[in-house]
Protein backbone atom coordinates (compact mmCIF):
# COMPACT_ATOMS: atom_id res chain seq x y z
CA UNK A 1 0.00 0.00 0.00
CA UNK A 2 1.59 3.29 -0.87
CA UNK A 3 1.22 6.65 0.51
CA UNK A 4 -0.92 9.59 -1.04
CA UNK A 5 1.37 11.89 -3.28
CA UNK A 6 -0.24 14.60 -2.56
CA UNK A 7 1.37 17.25 -0.55
CA UNK A 8 0.08 17.47 3.46
CA UNK A 9 -2.22 19.97 4.18
CA UNK A 10 -0.78 23.83 4.76
CA UNK A 11 0.65 24.30 8.80
CA UNK A 12 0.50 27.65 9.49
CA UNK A 13 2.76 26.56 12.21
CA UNK A 14 5.77 25.92 9.93
CA UNK A 15 5.31 29.34 8.36
CA UNK A 16 5.63 31.31 11.76
CA UNK A 17 8.81 29.60 12.37
CA UNK A 18 10.07 29.83 9.05
CA UNK A 19 9.17 33.76 9.90
CA UNK A 20 11.02 33.52 12.88
CA UNK A 21 14.09 31.55 11.70
CA UNK A 22 14.31 33.96 8.87
CA UNK A 23 17.41 35.57 7.38
CA UNK A 24 18.64 38.81 8.86
CA UNK A 25 18.44 41.21 5.86
CA UNK A 26 15.02 39.35 4.45
CA UNK A 27 11.45 41.28 5.56
CA UNK A 28 9.85 38.49 7.36
CA UNK A 29 12.73 38.45 9.66
CA UNK A 30 10.99 38.32 13.16
CA UNK A 31 12.28 38.58 16.56
CA UNK A 32 14.91 36.33 16.12
CA UNK A 33 16.16 38.34 12.95
CA UNK A 34 15.88 41.49 14.52
CA UNK A 35 18.05 39.93 17.52
CA UNK A 36 20.53 38.60 15.07
CA UNK A 37 20.87 41.91 12.62
CA UNK A 38 20.24 44.80 15.62
CA UNK A 39 22.19 42.52 17.85
CA UNK A 40 25.78 42.81 15.57
CA UNK A 41 25.15 45.86 15.04
CA UNK A 42 24.10 47.18 18.50
CA UNK A 43 27.81 45.57 19.40
CA UNK A 44 29.81 47.21 16.32
CA UNK A 45 28.19 50.60 17.52
CA UNK A 46 28.82 50.13 21.58
CA UNK A 47 32.43 49.22 19.95
CA UNK A 48 32.18 52.16 18.24
CA UNK A 49 31.04 54.22 20.81
CA UNK A 50 33.73 53.17 23.60
CA UNK A 51 36.25 53.69 21.25
CA UNK A 52 34.93 57.72 20.70
CA UNK A 53 33.76 58.00 24.14
CA UNK A 54 37.43 57.15 25.21
CA UNK A 55 39.51 59.68 23.28
CA UNK A 56 36.48 61.98 24.24
CA UNK A 57 36.62 62.05 27.67
CA UNK A 58 40.20 62.20 27.39
CA UNK A 59 39.88 65.41 25.36
CA UNK A 60 37.38 67.21 27.08
CA UNK A 61 39.98 66.88 30.00
CA UNK A 62 42.54 68.79 28.31
CA UNK A 63 40.29 71.18 27.44
CA UNK A 64 38.86 71.50 31.11
CA UNK A 65 42.31 71.83 32.19
CA UNK A 66 43.12 74.36 29.79
CA UNK A 67 39.62 75.77 30.88
CA UNK A 68 40.85 75.94 34.58
CA UNK A 69 44.44 77.16 34.30
CA UNK A 70 43.18 80.26 31.40
CA UNK A 71 40.11 81.45 33.31
CA UNK A 72 42.38 81.30 36.86
CA UNK A 73 44.78 83.32 35.08
CA UNK A 74 42.40 85.83 33.77
CA UNK A 75 42.15 86.83 37.58
CA UNK A 76 45.35 88.76 37.56
CA UNK A 77 43.17 91.34 35.38
CA UNK A 78 40.30 91.53 37.71
CA UNK A 79 42.65 92.49 40.17
CA UNK A 80 44.61 95.30 38.39
CA UNK A 81 41.03 96.67 37.79
CA UNK A 82 39.92 96.31 40.86
CA UNK A 83 43.16 97.91 42.99
CA UNK A 84 42.70 100.69 40.11
CA UNK A 85 38.78 101.16 40.41
CA UNK A 86 38.05 100.80 43.67
CA UNK A 87 37.59 104.03 45.97
CA UNK A 88 39.98 104.48 49.20
CA UNK A 89 39.40 104.70 52.32
CA UNK A 90 40.48 107.72 54.09
CA UNK A 91 41.94 107.34 57.32
CA UNK A 92 43.88 110.00 60.04
CA UNK A 93 45.86 109.50 62.63
CA UNK A 94 45.96 111.75 65.80
CA UNK A 95 49.09 109.97 67.39
CA UNK A 96 47.81 107.98 69.60
CA UNK A 97 45.22 106.17 67.28
CA UNK A 98 43.81 105.58 63.68
CA UNK A 99 40.53 106.89 62.68
CA UNK A 100 38.43 107.16 59.76
CA UNK A 101 38.63 110.19 58.18
CA UNK A 102 35.01 110.24 56.96
CA UNK A 103 32.78 108.11 59.56
CA UNK A 104 29.37 107.98 57.40
CA UNK A 105 31.37 107.77 54.02
CA UNK A 106 30.84 104.62 52.06
CA UNK A 107 34.17 103.84 50.68
CA UNK A 108 34.31 100.45 52.26
CA UNK A 109 31.15 99.39 51.01
CA UNK A 110 32.25 100.46 47.42
CA UNK A 111 35.55 98.49 47.40
CA UNK A 112 33.13 95.47 48.08
CA UNK A 113 30.93 96.48 45.31
CA UNK A 114 33.38 97.22 42.71
CA UNK A 115 34.93 93.78 43.28
CA UNK A 116 31.38 92.21 43.14
CA UNK A 117 30.49 94.00 39.66
CA UNK A 118 34.01 92.87 37.98
CA UNK A 119 33.66 89.24 39.00
CA UNK A 120 30.07 89.53 37.66
CA UNK A 121 31.59 90.80 34.73
CA UNK A 122 34.52 88.41 33.99
CA UNK A 123 32.07 85.19 34.65
CA UNK A 124 29.72 86.16 31.85
CA UNK A 125 32.31 87.24 30.02
CA UNK A 126 34.42 84.18 30.51
CA UNK A 127 31.37 81.98 29.86
CA UNK A 128 30.12 83.45 26.76
CA UNK A 129 34.29 82.98 25.27
CA UNK A 130 34.16 79.46 26.70
CA UNK A 131 30.55 78.88 24.33
CA UNK A 132 31.74 80.47 21.66
CA UNK A 133 34.61 78.36 21.50
CA UNK A 134 33.27 75.01 22.54
CA UNK A 135 29.68 75.56 21.37
CA UNK A 136 28.32 73.16 23.59
CA UNK A 137 28.51 71.90 27.21
CA UNK A 138 29.70 69.25 29.42
CA UNK A 139 29.99 68.70 32.77
CA UNK A 140 34.09 68.69 32.55
CA UNK A 141 33.48 71.71 30.71
CA UNK A 142 30.81 73.39 34.15
CA UNK A 143 33.12 72.19 36.59
CA UNK A 144 36.47 74.03 35.08
CA UNK A 145 34.80 77.35 34.73
CA UNK A 146 33.34 76.93 38.23
CA UNK A 147 37.05 76.14 39.31
CA UNK A 148 38.70 78.35 37.24
CA UNK A 149 36.59 81.42 38.44
CA UNK A 150 36.37 80.68 41.93
CA UNK A 151 40.72 80.49 41.62
CA UNK A 152 40.46 83.61 39.26
CA UNK A 153 38.43 85.78 42.45
CA UNK A 154 40.93 84.14 44.83
CA UNK A 155 44.61 85.52 42.66
CA UNK A 156 42.38 89.02 42.00
CA UNK A 157 41.75 89.45 45.85
CA UNK A 158 45.32 88.94 46.66
CA UNK A 159 46.92 90.71 43.74
CA UNK A 160 44.64 93.72 44.52
CA UNK A 161 45.23 93.63 48.51
CA UNK A 162 49.41 93.21 47.40
CA UNK A 163 49.02 96.05 45.13
CA UNK A 164 46.68 98.51 47.81
CA UNK A 165 48.02 100.44 50.32
CA UNK A 166 50.32 98.87 53.01
CA UNK A 167 48.90 96.94 55.56
CA UNK A 168 50.76 97.88 58.48
CA UNK A 169 48.18 101.11 59.37
CA UNK A 170 50.61 102.02 62.50
CA UNK A 171 53.75 102.19 60.02
CA UNK A 172 51.94 104.02 57.73
CA UNK A 173 50.29 106.65 60.55
CA UNK A 174 53.62 107.35 61.60
CA UNK A 175 55.49 107.66 58.22
CA UNK A 176 52.50 110.16 56.82
CA UNK A 177 52.48 111.72 59.98
CA UNK A 178 49.91 113.43 62.56
CA UNK A 179 47.06 114.86 61.15
CA UNK A 180 47.59 113.84 57.85
CA UNK A 181 45.21 111.67 55.79
CA UNK A 182 46.48 108.06 54.08
CA UNK A 183 44.27 105.60 52.48
CA UNK A 184 43.35 102.62 54.23
CA UNK A 185 44.28 99.05 52.95
CA UNK A 186 42.69 97.48 50.10
CA UNK A 187 40.52 94.26 51.92
CA UNK A 188 37.57 92.59 50.85
CA UNK A 189 35.02 93.08 53.37
CA UNK A 190 32.36 90.27 52.29
CA UNK A 191 34.46 87.41 51.58
CA UNK A 192 30.59 86.65 49.68
CA UNK A 193 32.26 88.51 46.37
CA UNK A 194 34.33 86.22 45.78
CA UNK A 195 31.59 83.51 44.92
CA UNK A 196 30.24 86.45 42.31
CA UNK A 197 32.93 85.26 39.64
CA UNK A 198 32.28 81.14 39.06
CA UNK A 199 28.15 81.83 39.96
CA UNK A 200 27.88 84.32 37.39
CA UNK A 201 30.21 82.14 35.03
CA UNK A 202 28.13 78.86 35.38
CA UNK A 203 24.64 80.36 35.36
CA UNK A 204 25.72 82.02 32.01
CA UNK A 205 27.19 79.07 30.38
CA UNK A 206 24.22 77.26 31.22
CA UNK A 207 21.77 79.24 29.89
CA UNK A 208 23.53 79.53 27.21
CA UNK A 209 23.94 75.70 26.18
CA UNK A 210 19.86 75.41 26.81
CA UNK A 211 19.38 77.85 24.45
CA UNK A 212 21.75 78.10 21.57
CA UNK A 213 23.58 74.30 21.97
CA UNK A 214 22.74 71.99 19.34
CA UNK A 215 20.61 68.86 20.76
CA UNK A 216 21.97 65.31 20.73
CA UNK A 217 20.30 63.05 18.38
CA UNK A 218 17.72 60.56 20.37
CA UNK A 219 19.65 56.65 19.39
CA UNK A 220 16.16 55.02 20.34
CA UNK A 221 13.89 57.14 18.85
CA UNK A 222 13.70 54.80 15.43
CA UNK A 223 13.49 51.67 17.62
CA UNK A 224 10.64 53.00 19.80
CA UNK A 225 8.62 53.43 16.52
CA UNK A 226 8.94 50.16 15.23
CA UNK A 227 8.77 48.60 18.31
CA UNK A 228 10.43 45.65 20.40
CA UNK A 229 10.45 43.00 17.66
CA UNK A 230 11.49 45.91 14.86
CA UNK A 231 9.45 45.96 11.52
CA UNK A 232 6.31 43.49 11.28
CA UNK A 233 6.60 40.62 9.20
CA UNK A 234 5.62 40.65 5.21
CA UNK A 235 2.25 39.51 4.18
CA UNK A 236 1.84 37.09 1.32
CA UNK A 237 -0.50 38.83 -1.04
Amino acid sequence: MTAPLTPPPHDPSSRRAHAWHAAPGSPAAGPAGHDVAHGHGGKDAEDGQDGQDGPGMRTELREAAVVTVATAVVGALLGLLWWWLAPNVPLISDGTAVYLRDTEGEQAIGVDGTFTLLALGFGALSALVVFLVRKRGGVPLVLALTVGGLLGSLLAWRLGVWLGPAQDVVAHARQVGEGRTFPAPLKLGAKGALLAWPVATLLVHLGLTALFAPRDPDPYGQQHQLGPYGPPPARDA
